[in-house]
Formats: C-alpha cells, sequence, structure tokens
C-alpha cells in the first residue's frame, strides 16, 4: 500500500535568489532503508530502527564489505502503472514514487500552472546499474537482439528528471546534479536557481541504488567502506571505531515552491525555507590550502542573512573516515567553537546514500523544526575527544529548532552546505539578522 503522505568551479554562494526570497518546502517523498514514506521512516528514525543488513539477491557474503542500507518491501508493481515497470530500473521506480509521495503530500495541482512554470531537478552518481547490467549481461550471452530498446535511456543520470518530469507533466526546466553526495544538495540550489528566474515549483532532491553485484563492486573502487560485519557497527562517525562508511540505496525528493506561488494557491503546510545554499572545490593536494567545506558553510549562512550562532544544529556528513571526520570536526569548531551547536548524523540508520542521503537530510532538518526533535547519531558510543563536538546520541534531543545546517561532501573534493530555516527569523526579530 502507498503510505500515506504527511504533514564544479570553486563555486560561492547562489546570488539569484535573495534571502528575503527564500524558496519554501511543501511536500516531503521520503524512501530510505529504514521506512518506506516520509511518517514510517521519520518514526523509525527517531526510534533508531537501522535499515542495514546484507545485501540481498545474491551471496554479497563474498565482498569485503557486504553490507548496505537496504529499501525493504518496496512492490513497484503495486505503486507504478505496469507501463513503467519494462523501461525502469529500480532507482527510477524509487524516484518516481517519492516524488508522487512529494506532490500528494504538498497538495499542488500541477495542472493548473502555467506551462513550463513546473520544473524537476535532481541528484545522482550512478545512474540505472542494475537494469545496464542485466541488459549487458544479455548482449553477451543471448546477442543484441535480446537488449532493451529501454536501455538507451534507464541506464542514464538524467532519467529520474526525465521520468518524473514525464509523468507529472513538469515541462519547466529538467536539471540533473553529479556530484556524489555534494550533488544532494546542490540540486537545492539549482532549484533555487530555476525558480529565481521564474518556475513556480520544482520537484528537488535525490533518489540512488546501485546495489546489484557490479554497482557493490562500484562502491567498493572508491576505498571507504567498512569491513565490519556487524550492521550496528559498521558506520560510526566521529567515533574512535571509525572505520569507513555503509553504502545504501534510497533518498528523498521534496516540492520547493516560491513563497510567493505557495501563498498563492493556499499551500496546506510549509516545513521550511531553503534559506542558503553554497558549494566549493577543496584545493588539489600540495598546495596547502584549507579545504573548502568550511568555506561552503559560511557562505550558506551568510546568505540566509543569518550568523553562525543561529544555527540551531548541524547534519553532518559524516564519511566515517578518520582523516574526513577530522575535517569536518576541524570546521565546525571553527564556525560554532568547541562543543558549540548541536550536530547529528542519523545516516548512521541508513549508510550515505549516495546524492539521495543528503535530500533525506534535509528532510530531517524540516521535520526537527516541526516537531522540536533532533534525531541521534546511532551506535556512536566512543566520541573522538578531539573532535569537540556536541554529538546528539542516545535519544532524540528536544530542542526549538529555527535554522539548521546540512553539509555534504563528495569524492573529488565537493563541498555543499544548505541552511533550511523555519518562520522567517527576519520578522521575528523585528527586521534584524
Amino acid at each position: 500500500m502507498t503510505p500515506p503522505p504527511t504533514a564544479a568551479s570553486p563555486a560561492v554562494a547562489d546570488r539569484t535568489v535573495g534571502a528575503g526570497a527564500a524558496p519554501v518546502v511543501t511536500g516531503i517523498g521520503v524512501i530510505a532503508p529504514n521506512g518506506l514514506g516520509t511518517p514510517q521512516w521519520w518514526d523509525a528514525t527517531l526510534r533508531g530502527e537501522s535499515g542495514i543488513r546484507m545485501v540481498p539477491g545474491y551471496d554479497s557474503a563474498r565482498y569485503p564489505s557486504p553490507l548496505a542500507g537496504v529499501v525493504d518491501g518496496f512492490d513497484a508493481a503495486a505503486l507504478l502503472p505496469g507501463r513503467l515497470l519494462p523501461q525502469t530500473d529500480r532507482v527510477t521506480r524509487l524516484a518516481l514514487v517519492a516524488a508522487d509521495w512529494a506532490l500528494r503530500d504538498s497538495g499542488a495541482d500541477v495542472s493548473a500552472l502555467p506551462d513550463y512554470a513546473a520544473g524537476v531537478a535532481t541528484s545522482n552518481a550512478t545512474g540505472g546499474f542494475e537494469f545496464t547490467h542485466r541488459e549487458v549481461r544479455k548482449l553477451w550471452t543471448k546477442g543484441p537482439q535480446h537488449v532493451s530498446v529501454y536501455e538507451s535511456f534507464a541506464w542514464f543520470y538524467a532519467v529520474n528528471t526525465g521520468q518524473i518530469s514525464i509523468r507529472h507533466g513538469l515541462r519547466g526546466p529538467g536539471n540533473v546534479i553529479v556530484a556524489d553526495q555534494a550533488g544532494g544538495l546542490d540540486t537545492f540550489g539549482q532549484a533555487r536557481r530555476m525558480l529565481g528566474k521564474g518556475a513556480a515549483l520544482v520537484v528537488s532532491g535525490g533518489v540512488e541504488s546501485a546495489l546489484d553485484p557490479w554497482g557493490l563492486l562500484s562502491h567498493h573502487s572508491g576505498g571507504r567502506l567498512s569491513g565490519v560485519r556487524d550492521p550496528l557497527r559498521a558506520y560510526l562517525p566521529f567515533d574512535e571505531a571509525a572505520a569507513g562508511h555503509v553504502p545504501g540505496e534510497g533518498g528523498a525528493l521534496l516540492v520547493v515552491e516560491s513563497a510567493a506561488a505557495a501563498a498563492e494557491r493556499g499551500a496546506r503546510q510549509v516545513y521550511g525555507q531553503l534559506a542558503g545554499h553554497a558549494s566549493t572545490f577543496d584545493p588539489r593536494p600540495g598546495t596547502g590550502r584549507p579545504p573548502g567545506l568550511a568555506r561552503a558553510a559560511r557562505l550558506a549562512i551568510a546568505q540566509a542573512g543569518l550568523r553562525p550562532d543561529d544555527i540551531d544544529v548541524v547534519f553532518a556528513d559524516a564519511a566515517a573516515q578518520p582523516a574526513l571526520d577530522d575535517i569536518e570536526a576541524a570546521a565546525l569548531e571553527a564556525l560554532f567553537g568547541p562543543y558549540g551547536v548541536p550536530v547529528t548524523a542519523p545516516k548512521t540508520l541508513t549508510g550515505r546514500l549516495t546524492g539521495g542521503g543528503p535530500p533525506v537530510d534535509v528532510a530531517a532538518a524540516l521535520l526537527s523544526m516541526r516537531d522540536g526533535l533532533i534525531p541521534p547519531t546511532a551506535h556512536v558510543d566512543r566520541p573522538v575527544p578531539r573532535h569537540r563536538l556536541d554529538l546528539v546520541r542516545g535519544e532524540p534531543r528536544a530542542v526549538r529548532v529555527r535554522a539548521a545546517l546540512v553539509l555534504a561532501r563528495g569524492h573529488g573534493g565537493f563541498n555543499s552546505a544548505l541552511v533550511v530555516t523555519g518562520a522567517d527569523r527576519r520578522q521575528e526579530e523585528g527586521g534584524t539578522s
């Protein structure tokens, strides 16, 4: 059953959309290893329920790292028209359903919008792995006449954007961002630009799935996977036992609208604003220049019209590589001071979902603002003392969250930062920020 909806240069901050015109999020659709649909995922996250397990369907135990965040119980045939099944990879089926849920949650009638006023911007780093590997196998074992004609597009990074656009008649701008984890936040920067140029609504976010045998091997090639075989100990960012991450599948798609368009149609809910975004690249190794993560965070906070002490929580990138964790912890201490802001990484329950993971963090940040609860970083019980982070662990922390910073990094030096806010802080503070 369909879960019920609920409530590449060293770029600087996107200046197209001013802080006073921040787009708003009106719909959320999440498909994650620990929950199908936003309510199930959010409840599981607050309970500390993990979706990390052995990859099913083949003997993944032979791999050095056999664990992943696996979406369980997803029945595409029950959720999508039959005509779509032969032409789509699992990743696109997940994305189509997440988009359906997000649009339903938003209550937006996209058919009532002017032509070209609604678009799609998604992040994807792997494409349709399972589909294309199946068709290549047919090519070599049965011959070219057995290869599906849909292979021409089902493998492509942009296929999620295209299929969502076609299914919902979103004829405006369409984009795909390929930047590993960082792309999952950069897609919201792209949505901001699209809205700043006249679009009224953008379906934005990311979904990934690359866990077939070749896909899992491709994750291994990055050299950052954990070899620990206990699902509760395999992915431990900021922990003394950190030894790499666990990959996963799934993600989130959000309906992002201009504030004016959402108000004009009487949107039934506004989860929050995409108040500021920035992207940076790390410098070339050997230059002696600092990593770019802290700079991305500063730029995003400044674009939101805020100061670092206005941030109530940070959703960390949480690489679980000791050297990368040190860089992130140092960046957070430089911005906020030692133990200066609550930090969390609920992705310890799902694994790192490549371009799909940061949109899930954005959804978590928005629901933290709604519910006044910061989800914990599960399974971390020996935080690295030198990090001096106020890491939320064990239980959700009750905090009034008005502004959250979400961070993401990608292989190759990509950094991205997004600030989401609730009520307009300038109005609350009498016009100051």
